[in-house]
């Protein structure tokens, strides 16, 4: 699988995680937190699409997935543990703890492979 194939769904969660918790609790950490790593990761994933389609690979966009990942994951767990609430801490924080051993193991079988072409 093709990392921007779950980062660009992963970006638009986090980023509607952001605007959610802004309309409802009108928290603007949440907003920017939320959103500026939506946005970055939607960026990273669509970089790594268009490297794809040009059969490359773009290690600045994977390297900034894993980077935007493991700061989600570091966040939202150290929330998570002072707080024990599942949601939004726990639920981010578990599928940024996977999304990083994603990007992870990508990152160490060198990046997205490509399709044989077919003649």
């Amino acid at each position: 699988m093709h990392d921007f194939c779950l980062t660009i769904p992963y970006g638009l969660i986090v980023l509607a995680g952001g605007v959610v918790g802004y309309v409802k609790r009108g928290s603007t950490a949440s907003l920017a937190g939320g959103a500026g790593s939506g946005i970055l990761l939607l960026i990273a994933g669509i970089l790594t699409l268009k490297a794809f389609e040009k059969r490359k690979n773009s290690y600045i966009g994977m390297i900034l997935e894993t980077v935007i990942a493991v700061v989600l994951t570091w966040v939202m767990g150290q929330r998570y543990i002072q707080t024990s609430k599942i949601m939004p801490a726990g639920v981010v924080a578990g599928l940024s703890a996977l999304m990083t051993a994603f990007y992870l193991y990508k990152l160490a079988t060198g990046g997205n492979h490509f399709p044989a072409k077919v003649e």
